[in-house]
């Protein structure tokens, strides 16, 4: 008798819970920008399979079209695009959120983006990108960075019920980034705590060096949350005072926007 309720996901133990195609998207989530093409014994290092296992999957991805094959290596092929564009297509209040995000790049000169929680990761879905650069790595749709250490993540995590909030956090690894990085769980529960009373986050420095970023919540005409937007800046050229007294007012404006224009 399955007494699995509707929307608490399943056990990797649970009869109906298909392991070959949670191995399969393993897979797939193993190749990034850091390991775009990998050969057999890299793409089973990753996912900790035996080889034979990892071979199955990689071939059979191949014969799907997923991945492409070159002598030893394996790369994902443009058809996994397909993959990401069925959520994209499926929620098309992105093309209304695009466009507040490139007012708030217009109106602030800074880089703005949707992200939504996946996990313990916040993944961007929406982006609008000033043409200055803030970080080492490239901030894109399809991004995913640590929710812990993100002013889109930390809003969104704080939106969590508090028993989802503490098996996060029993299990999540705090990574010091920048010697500002908050690594003690008790401190980072009363920051996400505060975040939730006070309806916004700022991060100041703990992902990287200079990097600045306030978020609040996205919610549709219904309430239901949609995800966190925010806008980035570089520390030395944008302080706290600007953050609080012009930018937040702006974020909290789109925000009610959004609401008022997503059913």
């Amino acid at each position: 008798m399955i007494t699995q309720t509707n929307d608490e996901p399943l056990k990797p133990d649970d009869r109906d819970f298909v392991t070959a195609l949670a191995s399969g998207l393993e897979v797939i989530m193993a190749f990034d920008q850091a390991k775009p093409r990998m050969t057999l014994s890299e793409v089973a290092t990753k996912t900790h399979m035996n080889r034979a296992k990892a071979r199955r999957f990689l071939l059979t991805l191949h014969a799907l079209g997923y991945v492409r094959k070159q002598e030893r290596y394996f790369e994902l092929s443009p058809k996994t695009l397909q993959l990401g564009y069925a959520f994209l297509s499926a929620n098309n209040y992105r093309t209304v959120i695009q466009q507040h995000l490139e007012d708030i790049t217009h109106q602030t000169g800074e880089s703005s983006s949707l992200g939504v929680l996946d996990g313990d990761e916040v993944t961007y879905v929406c982006r609008s990108a000033a043409t200055h650069r803030l970080m080492a790595i490239t901030l894109a749709i399809g991004t995913r960075l640590p929710a812990v250490a993100t002013s889109m993540g930390r809003v969104l995590l704080a939106r969590l019920p508090d028993d989802k909030l503490d098996a996060l956090l029993a299990t999540v690894t705090l990574t010091q980034h920048t010697e500002r990085t908050i690594t003690d769980k008790d401190e980072l529960r009363d920051c996400l705590h505060q975040v939730r009373e006070q309806g916004y986050c700022i991060v100041d420095q703990e992902l990287d060096s200079g990097l600045r970023s306030l978020a609040v919540p996205a919610f549709d005409a219904h309430g239901k949350l949609l995800g966190a937007i925010n806008v980035s800046t570089n520390a030395a050229r944008i302080d706290m005072t600007m953050l609080t007294e012009r930018f937040l007012p702006l974020l909290r404006e789109k925000a009610q926007q959004i609401a008022s224009q997503v059913n």
